[in-house]
């Protein structure tokens, strides 16, 4: 049973993670009024915390590989909590910009650290249905945030928003150091939980990160998550703008009814998770199981693109939401595959990067859709939205054609 405690207390940071995160996407259109920011501006705020998380999602993986878990995260955490309650100060762009980037630099160490978590504490049979667990911290957090951010700024304002969400992060901290401790050292495991760790095969030695460029599965991993990550920081960014601009929802229907999309998102990842292991056990191989999932929810995010035909927000809602039901559930199994095709020893280093990849993509996408939403429309971008997992599902395909267990680095 520890596992799941562990992976619930993971859950619960990655809830934060995304709070914090989310908080700027609902204050954003106060932000924008109040400090005179453009669409492209606010693209360019976004686009500053990819950069950073981009970057530090792939040395963060290095460095939770090095430094261990548990100090990983304690790391992380102060750090991001820090940087969102400095979003107090912004006062436009370039302020706000900074502030963005040193919240990437924290928030990026959260999945490789958990990743490697699982990797440590869960069997193949599990592994997808503990990454669903754990993919609903972001559907649980932009649940939280629009009613949260909403009361904070109509009662206390915006700036004291960001301190008090930011701040919610210390007191996990204490919860974290209480329950997280690696297999090998934990005070109360007991023999039948050790006979279900996955084995540790080969060395604990690193290697120079270069070398899992030499894997095609690396170069497929982060290809399909380059053109396909961007799609759910669209909607986490932008989904209050879009509801109050094209729908005429104003504040409080957001904080009200913005957090329904996430709730899908949130069922369709552990619906997705729960899947993948329900077709493992009854026979399916990991790559069979990891691609049905992948396809499934790939072809089911299509139907966004009617959001451009639906004038009433409760129809551009419902919509949404079951786009991010069918994302969702395709990347319980996308987000996987990492600690499927390798050991605990680089898990954080190479779901580190895919995620950074991932990011990347997102950060060119971000200012991009700013600028068309300012020349032309949401509509050119809900439309472009809707395909892009069946890209990065083809491209999973096309560059791995047996998701399995790769032999493990040992110089």
């Amino acid at each position: 049973m520890k596992r799941w405690w562990i992976i619930g207390t993971l859950f619960l940071a990655t809830t934060i993670n995304y709070i914090d995160r989310q908080a700027l996407s609902v204050a954003a259109p106060v932000i924008k009024e109040d400090l005179d920011i453009s669409n492209e501006g606010y693209g360019w705020i976004v686009s500053a915390f990819l950069l950073a998380y981009a970057i530090m999602q792939f040395l963060s993986g290095r460095i939770v590989d090095k430094i261990g878990v548990k100090k990983g995260f304690n790391i992380a955490v102060i750090w991001w909590s820090i940087a969102a309650m400095l979003h107090a100060l912004g006062r436009g762009v370039w302020s706000l910009g900074i502030a963005r980037f040193l919240l990437g630099i924290g928030e990026a160490a959260n999945y490789p650290t958990a990743m490697k978590a699982i990797s440590k504490w869960f069997p193949d049979s599990e592994k997808s249905k503990a990454v669903g667990i754990l993919n609903m911290g972001p559907g649980l957090g932009a649940i939280i945030a629009p009613p949260l951010m909403a009361w904070l700024i109509l009662t206390v304002g915006w700036k004291i928003g960001f301190i008090v969400t930011g701040a919610i992060g210390f007191l996990w901290l204490i919860l974290w150091n209480k329950i997280y401790y690696d297999p090998d050292i934990h005070p109360t495991i007991t023999e039948k939980e050790r006979e279900l760790l996955p084995e540790t095969i080969g060395s604990n030695k690193q290697v120079s990160w270069y070398y899992f460029f030499k894997y095609r599965e690396v170069w497929g991993i982060a290809l399909s998550r380059f053109v396909s990550d961007g799609v759910f920081y669209f909607f986490v960014f932008w989904i209050p703008s879009f509801l109050s601009e094209t729908k005429g929802m104003d504040l409080m229907a957001i904080g009200l009814f913005s957090w329904i999309p996430f709730l899908a998102s949130d069922i369709g990842s552990l619906a997705g998770g729960w899947t993948g292991s329900y077709l493992i056990d009854r026979g399916w191989s990991i790559d069979r199981s990891r691609k049905c999932v992948i396809w499934i929810g790939a072809i089911l995010v299509v139907p966004v693109a009617l959001c451009v035909f639906i004038n009433s927000a409760a129809g551009a809602i419902a919509i949404i939401s079951w786009a991010l039901f069918s994302l969702q559930f395709k990347q319980s199994a996308l987000f996987t595959i990492p600690i499927d095709l390798f050991s605990e020893n680089d898990a954080a280093t190479v779901w580190g990067i895919s995620g950074s990849a991932g990011s990347f993509g997102a950060m060119l996408m971000t200012p991009l859709f700013g600028y068309m939403i300012d020349k032309m429309s949401y509509n050119p971008v809900i439309v472009t939205v809707s395909l892009l997992h069946i890209l990065s599902a083809f491209i999973v395909v096309w560059m791995i054609k047996d998701i399995r267990r790769v032999p493990q680095i040992t110089s």
